[in-house]
């Protein structure tokens, strides 16, 4: 798993601030203009009240009856400027957050398979709900203390022009709170990481549990699986009281500290009035400054929270963001050549883990000829599906060199490999999307037409065009509108239109019932067709008819040849063919 970037909060808000606030620099602005203006009129309620009571105690009637339409014009005008920044606000901190789980989707969508596999598919998700919705929070936070410093300031204005006195009294004790919130934020930083994980782990359990509902209930394990949720939600629970403890001790702090200078200024006011050296309005007046502006103060003094919680999430993010992937292209490097799909495999080595003691794959040797079928078997663990992931570079080489028509795969650009390359596994990739969508992914930009001759050649246009909204009709999560045999032949039919060089099999039918087998087969011989293939091979007939057999035994080619020739040596094949380890193995 990625770790949280060892960056302090000034580094990580100065980023935050560059690559993203900077873009909206318009909804910024707006924000700015409606938070000074909120402040401006929370500013002038103390000088409102300090004039009324003194025209009251004057007994002033020419101009108090102005007091009301005055009240009434600044609650009007602080309500427009509310809504305006309430609005800015959230506009300007959501399309922050978009842009962060774009540039993390990019991140991981582009990152190496490796990069990716370390987290589980639930917590990479959190990291666009959980983390997102922190640092949203820390986000809206962060703006509307601005609008709470500004606040502030202007009633310290007013508290000023009122008695400077009194509010050198009210201000000295509000410092004192600093050291403890800076140690609590701290805290909180830490904890939130912890509650990060748990969040994760947490979503991972719950997907694990739900996709094996069906292993669940046959196997009886209700009570175990009940119980593993339990210790996950009581870690979960521990975290989030851990925070939150941390957390309510802040604004208790902040009211007493408040009740305190509250309780000094109106000792020291009523001892000036009494004594005649100030009047009723400048003590009420600066009372209800005092007040007003403990909302305020108390936000800020909870900011730093939220904040660090935020801040926690955005190194999270941040962490995957900047993990450089290994899989890259080389400087200068060229598309590759023209050919028809020669594959070679010249002493390949590989290993998972850097310093891992065993290697996936060593020494491995072969040559797949253009036009012509090379079928990979071996037991469990051999490194047959290592072996096809090189060829795209899902993995580098650590020893060797994969080449495609003479060039090393490392010294050509990824997307002309890829573009050369078409894959199918025995799981088909269905997306939530369309019939047609589904299918033209293979090459992006083809045509209805064209996507529906590949949908023919695979045998899938029939079912599809009959859909409710034929090749428009959204297939479902995991193409669940359609049968295994039908997800199938539109994942081969996505292969078709990409009309590749070379075809990558993880073998498509050993799943599948005779009836739909019998389909997909003959829409893999279409496909094969004057196409360089390696497949995977489950299924004898599918090992007898191809062009070169490669048995594999903990990543080596322990032998090559024909099914005949190899049956004929006795060796590792023959003996995988005697003990039925393909389907439908036939007795030589």
């Amino acid at each position: 798993m990625a770790k949280p970037l060892p960056a302090s909060t000034v580094p990580l808000i100065r980023r935050l601030w560059r690559e993203q606030v900077l873009r909206h620099r318009s909804g910024v602005a707006m924000a700015l203009v409606c938070t000074a203006l909120v402040a401006g009129f929370t500013a002038l309620y103390p000088v409102v009240i300090q004039q009324s009571f003194d025209r009251f105690t004057a007994n002033d009637t020419e101009t108090l009856w102005l007091v009301p339409v005055v009240i009434i014009i600044i609650t009007m005008a602080k309500s427009l400027a509310q809504f305006g920044q309430a609005v800015a606000i959230q506009s300007v901190v959501l399309r922050v957050i978009e842009g962060l789980q774009g540039d993390l989707f990019r991140a991981l969508t582009r990152a190496d398979l490796a990069a990716v596999g370390r987290d589980a598919p639930a917590r990479h998700a959190a990291r666009f709900t959980v983390d997102a919705a922190m640092i949203r929070e820390a986000l809206t936070k962060s703006i509307n203390a601005i609008a709470d410093v500004l606040t502030v300031v202007g009633l310290a204005a007013s508290m000023l022009w009122l008695d400077w006195q009194l509010f050198l009294i009210a201000m000295a004790l509000y410092p004192i709170a600093i050291l403890p919130i800076t140690r609590l934020g701290k805290r909180i930083r830490r904890a939130s990481g912890g509650m990060q994980q748990r969040m994760g782990e947490t979503a991972a359990v719950l997907t694990e549990s739900f996709a094996a509902a069906r292993v669940v209930r046959a196997y009886r394990l209700e009570a175990q699986e009940e119980a593993r949720a339990a210790r996950i939600f009581a870690g979960l629970r521990e975290s989030l009281l851990h925070i939150q403890r941390t957390r309510a001790s802040l604004d208790p702090m902040l009211e007493a500290l408040g009740g305190i200078a509250v309780a000094a200024v109106i000792a020291f006011l009523g001892w000036r009035v009494s004594s005649g050296a100030g009047t009723i309005g400048e003590f009420t007046g600066f009372v209800a400054a005092l007040l007003i502006a403990s909302r305020p103060v108390r936000a800020l003094g909870s900011l730093n929270a939220a904040l660090q919680e935020g801040l926690a999430g955005l190194s999270s993010v941040y962490a995957v963001i900047d993990e450089r992937p290994r899989i890259v292209e080389k400087p200068g490097a060229v598309a590759l050549p023209e050919g028809k799909g020669r594959v070679e495999f010249d002493g390949v080595g590989f290993r998972y883990e850097q310093g891992n003691a065993d290697a996936a794959l060593e020494g491995l040797s072969f040559v797949a000829e253009p036009g012509r079928t090379v079928a990979l078997v071996g037991p469990s663990g051999a490194g047959k599906s290592t072996a096809l992931a090189l060829v795209p570079r899902l993995h580098d080489v650590t020893a060797g060199a994969v080449r495609i028509d003479g060039a090393d795969i490392r010294d050509v650009t990824l997307a002309s490999l890829r573009d050369a390359i078409a894959y199918v596994g025995q799981d088909a990739v269905i997306f939530d999307d369309t019939g047609f969508a589904n299918i033209a992914c293979g090459r992006p930009g083809a045509s209805q037409a064209e996507v529906e001759d590949a949908a023919r050649a695979a045998a899938a246009h029939e079912f599809l065009a009959v859909l409710p909204q034929g090749y428009q009709t959204v297939l479902g999560t995991g193409g669940s509108r359609l049968s295994g045999g039908q997800k199938q032949r539109v994942s081969l039919a996505r292969a078709l239109l990409r009309n590749p060089r070379i075809l990558l099999l993880d073998e498509a039918t050993s799943a599948l019932d005779a009836e739909n087998e019998a389909l997909v087969q003959q829409a893999l011989a279409r496909l094969r067709a004057g196409r360089t293939t390696l497949v995977i091979a489950h299924r004898l007939s599918t090992v007898r008819d191809a062009d070169l057999i490669v048995a594999m035994d903990r990543g080596r080619a322990v032998e090559q040849g024909s099914h005949a020739a190899l049956m004929e040596a006795g060796g590792l094949y023959a003996r995988l063919v005697r003990t039925q380890a393909f389907v439908e193995a036939e007795p030589a």
